[in-house]
C-alpha cells in the first residue's frame, strides 16, 4: 500500500428468528448500558460494534494524519456517508451527522447535520430530549435514533441506504398518550463550507418543489477537491413540502399538519441522494420516486440482505469473536464504492476515513478484500476483481503495448487524462489475483466467472515473466514500468518497492545497495526495469497463483492447461525452496540477482514466512520458520508478526513496513503454520493478535496496522484489507 500523502507531500441465507427480530427493532426495546464514550448502548450482539458517534468540526475532515476522526456508515456502494450525533449534543438531535461526501476522490463534510427534523405543536417546537436522553445506535445496515419527547410522544429516526446513490430516512412519530395530537414538521440545515478557495465557493443551496438541493461548481484541485460542476446532493420528501433558502441555510416545512389518534403513528420519509452527473441524477430521480412509494419494502429488502451478510461473516466464528466479524463486515461495506468515473465496476476502497484512500482501488488490496467479501457477498467480490481487470493493459494499447497483461497498481475516479494525480501505472502489485478468483469461486460456484477470468489471469502471469524476469531463470523480480514517472534510478527503485506493496521495507533501502536493471526484448525494446534482487514473496505468490490457475483450468475442463500450470507451479516452488532458503539463518530471504546470494544483512522480514502459506517450504524448512514465528525475540511479539523481526537492526515498531503488524501478513503466517501442522501455535498466536490489537474487542476501528510491542493503532482507521482478512483469521482458515 503506497501512502499517497508521503508520495505527494504538497497535497493535503438467513439468521434465526430471534436474531432477526433483534436486528429488525429490538434495539429500541431492551435495557441500555453505557459505552466508554458515554452513549447509551443496547445490549445486543451487534449494536455499536463501531463507534459511529460524532459531529464534524470543519468541512475538511482529518487531523495531521489526514484521518477523519468521526466514524461513518455507508452502504450499497454510495459515495456519501453518515454518523450519529454524540449523546448530549442537543443541537444535533433529530438529524444524522453529515453527510460526508466524496468529491470524486476526496472526502468532505457537507454539513454538521444537513436534515434535522423538528416537530411543532400549537406553534411550539417540541424538545426532542423532553422525556430524557435519546438512544443513538448503529446496527448492521442502519443508524437509529429514538427520542422520547415526553407527554406521550416518541420519535424514531432510521437511516438506511436504498440505492447506490440514495439514503432513505424514516422519521416515525407515535402518539402513546390518551388524546389526539396535531403536529407540524420542518427540517433545517446549513452548508459547512470549506475554508479555502476555490473549494469554499463550490457548494450552493437551492430550493426544490420536493425539498432542497446542493449543487457543486467545477473545481479541479488535484490533491484536495475534484468536481465537474455536475454533482448534486438532493433531499426529496415524500410528503408535500415548501422550502426557503437564506444564504447557507434552509428550512423545509411540511405543508400539511398531521393529527395522530392515540396509538397511531405517521412516518415522514425522505431520501438523500448524491450523484455525479446529470444522467445519474435523472436515473436516480426515478429510483427515488419508487423508493418513496414503497419505503417499507425497501426496509424489508435491506433487512434481509444484512441478515444474510451477518450470517455469512459469523458462520464458524466463536461466539465471543462474532462482534469483531461484524465490525469487519461494516468496515468493508462502508468502504464499498459503486461504479463511477473511471471505476467501471463496484469495488472497495481501502478506507473512507483516510483522505488518500477514499476514491481509489488498489490491486493487491482488491485481491485480499475479495477473499473476505466472498464470505457474505460473492457477487460484490467478483465485481471488485473486475474493477481492476477493467484496466489490464491490452495488446492493442497505444501507450504501453510492452505491458500487455499488466494490472496497474491503483485506479481512481480520475485517470491522468482527466487530471487524476493518484492513478498509478508506473508499477503493478503482487500477483495474488488467481488466488482471489479461486477463493471467490469456492464461495459462489460461478464457473462463468472462472471462464471470464482465466485468459486474463494467464496474461497477467505472462507479463511477470516477460517484463520482470531479468535473467530468464524462472525467478521474477519486483520492478518498474516504462513510464514518465520512472525517469531516474531512484524513481525506478521507488516504483519497484511500491510494486512489492512493502514500500519502505529495509530490503528495498537504497542505502543497502538496492538498485535496478533494464529489461529488454530480443529486439532491444525496453520492457521495463527490475530490482537487482529476486524476492521470496513474489516468487512464492507466483507459484501459488500458478497452482490456482491449474485448479481453474481443471474446473473448466482444460486438462492440458491444468497440467502445464501444475508443472509451472512445481518448478517455481522448487526454485524458491532451493535458492532462497538460508539454512544458516533458518529463514527465507530475497537473493541477489545473478549470484543468488541471500541478502540476510537486511534482517529477517515477514516476507520470509510466505513460503509457508503457499506450501513452498519443505517440512524441515517449515520447522525452522516455525521456531522464528513463535519466538518472542523474533516474530511472536505482543501483537504477533511484525513486518520486520524484533531482532533486526532495522526493526522500528511504528515505521510503516519496518515493524508494524499488518493483518495480511499475519494471515499468511498463521495460515502457513496451520498448513504444516502447527495448529496449536497458530491458535495461540491468533488469540494474542485478536486480544492485543487495540480496539478489536471494543468499539474502536479496524486499523491499517498496529504497533507490535504495545498493540497501539497505527495509520489509517477502518482499513479494508485488515477487515477482509480478519474474517478467515477468525475462523482459522488458511
Amino acid at each position: 500500500m503506497t501512502r499517497w500523502r508521503d508520495r505527494y507531500p504538497t497535497g493535503r441465507r438467513s439468521l434465526g428468528v430471534l436474531t432477526a427480530l433483534l436486528l429488525a427493532g429490538g434495539a429500541l426495546a431492551v435495557p441500555q448500558t453505557a459505552t466508554a464514550h458515554g452513549h447509551p448502548k443496547p445490549r445486543l450482539p451487534y449494536a455499536d460494534v463501531l463507534d459511529l458517534h460524532g459531529t464534524p468540526a470543519a468541512a475538511q475532515p482529518g487531523d495531521d494524519e489526514d484521518n477523519n476522526p468521526v466514524g461513518v456508515f455507508a452502504d450499497q456502494g454510495a459515495w456519501h456517508a453518515y454518523a450519529l450525533p454524540e449523546a448530549g449534543d442537543k443541537d444535533a438531535y433529530g438529524g444524522f451527522s453529515g453527510p460526508l461526501y466524496i468529491a470524486q476522490e476526496y472526502p468532505w463534510w457537507l454539513s454538521k447535520s444537513f436534515s434535522r427534523i423538528r416537530l411543532t405543536e400549537h406553534g411550539r417546537i417540541l424538545d426532542l430530549a423532553g422525556g430524557g436522553a435519546p438512544r443513538l445506535t448503529s446496527l448492521p445496515g442502519r443508524l437509529l435514533q429514538s427520542h422520547d419527547l415526553g407527554r406521550g410522544l416518541r420519535l424514531t429516526l432510521e437511516l438506511r441506504f436504498a440505492t447506490d446513490r440514495s439514503a432513505l430516512v424514516r422519521a416515525e412519530v407515535r402518539n402513546t398518550g390518551p388524546a389526539p395530537r396535531t403536529l407540524g414538521a420542518d427540517w433545517t440545515g446549513s452548508v459547512l463550507r470549506p475554508a479555502d478557495q476555490p473549494m469554499r465557493d463550490a457548494p450552493s443551496l437551492t430550493a426544490t418543489t420536493s425539498g432542497v438541493g446542493v449543487d457543486f461548481a467545477k473545481v479541479r484541485e488535484t490533491w484536495d477537491y475534484l468536481t465537474d460542476g455536475t454533482e448534486r446532493f438532493e433531499v426529496t420528501h415524500k410528503d408535500r413540502v415548501r422550502t426557503t433558502v437564506e444564504g447557507d441555510s434552509y428550512r423545509t416545512e411540511a405543508v400539511d399538519a398531521v393529527t395522530l389518534a392515540p396509538g397511531r403513528s405517521h412516518s415522514f420519509d425522505w431520501t438523500e441522494s448524491y450523484t455525479f452527473t446529470a444522467a445519474e441524477r435523472s436515473k436516480e430521480q426515478a429510483k427515488v420516486r419508487d423508493v418513496l412509494a414503497r419505503p417499507a419494502s425497501v426496509v424489508s429488502a435491506s433487512e434481509a440482505r444484512w441478515q444474510g451478510y451477518v450470517a455469512g461473516v459469523t458462520r464458524g466464528v466463536p461466539a465471543d469473536r462474532r462482534r469483531t466479524a461484524v465490525k469487519s463486515l461494516e468496515t468493508l461495506v462502508t468502504n464499498w464504492r459503486s461504479a463511477a468515473g473511471q471505476i467501471k465496476h463496484d469495488g472497495i476502497t481501502p478506507s473512507i476515513s483516510y483522505k488518500w484512500f477514499t476514491g481509489g482501488i488498489w490491486a493487491w488490496d482488491t485481491w485480499k478484500q475479495a477473499v473476505g467479501t466472498a464470505r457474505f457477498a460473492p457477487e460484490l467480490a467478483e465485481s471488485q476483481i473486475r474493477s481492476m481487470f477493467d484496466w489490464q493493459i491490452r495488446p492493442d494499447s497505444t501507450t504501453r503495448p510492452q505491458d500487455t497483461g499488466m494490472i496497474p497498481d491503483v485506479i481512481f475516479y480520475n485517470d491522468p487524462a482527466r487530471g487524476g494525480g493518484n492513478w498509478n501505472e508506473r508499477n503493478s502489485k503482487p500477483p495474488l489475483a488467481a488466488w482471489a478468483v479461486w477463493e471467490v469461486y469456492t464461495k459462489s460456484g460461478d464457473k462463468a466467472f472462472l471462464r471470464e477470468m482465466y485468459p486474463k489471469l494467464a496474461a497477467y502471469q505472462a507479463w511477470w515473466y516477460r517484463n520482470r524476469d531479468h535473467d530468464h531463470n524462472g525467478l521474477a523480480e519486483y520492478g518498474a514500468t516504462v513510464d514518465p514517472a520512472n525517469d531516474s534510478p531512484e524513481e525506478r527503485r521507488l516504483a519497484a518497492a511500491w510494486e512489492s506493496g512493502m514500500d519502505n521495507a529495509p530490503r528495498f533501502d537504497a542505502g543497502l545497495g538496492t538498485g535496478t536493471v533494464a529489461n529488454r526484448a530480443a529486439d532491444g525494446t525496453l520492457l521495463g526495469y527490475s530490482l537487482d534482487q529476486e524476492s521470496v514473496d513474489l516468487n512464492s505468490y507466483l507459484a501459488a497463483d500458478q497452482g490456482h490457475l491449474a485448479r481453474i483450468a481443471g474446473v473448466l475442463g482444460r486438462g492440458a492447461d491444468a497440467r502445464h500450470w501444475k508443472q509451472r507451479s512445481t518448478a517455481t516452488a522448487t526454485a524458491v525452496r532451493a535458492t532462497m532458503y538460508d539454512a544458516a539463518d533458518g529463514w527465507f530471504h530475497d537473493t541477489a540477482l545473478g549470484t543468488g546470494a541471500p541478502l540476510r544483512s537486511r534482517g529477517r522480514g515477514i516476507e520470509g514466512a510466505v513460503p509457508l502459506w503457499t506450501g513452498t517450504a519443505s517440512a524441515a524448512q517449515a520447522r525452522a520458520l516455525r521456531d522464528k514465528l513463535t519466538d518472542p525475540a523474533e516474530f511472536a511479539t505482543t501483537v504477533p508478526f511484525p513486518t520486520v523481526a524484533k531482532s533486526s537492526p532495522y526493526f522500528s515498531p511504528t515505521a510503516y513496513w519496518r515493524g508494524p503488524v499488518w493483518f495480511d501478513q499475519a494471515y499468511f503466517a498463521l495460515g502457513g503454520l496451520r498448513r504444516y501442522g502447527y495448529a496449536k501455535d497458530a491458535d495461540t498466536l491468533t488469540d494474542r493478535l485478536l486480544t492485543h490489537a487495540s480496539g478489536l474487542s471494543g468499539d474502536g476501528p479496524i486499523m491499517e496496522n498496529y504497533d507490535p510491542v504495545t498493540g497501539a493503532p497505527l495509520n489509517s482507521p477502518n482499513f479494508s484489507w485488515s477487515a477482509a482478512l480478519l474474517l478467515p483469521i477468525l475462523t482459522g482458515d488458511r
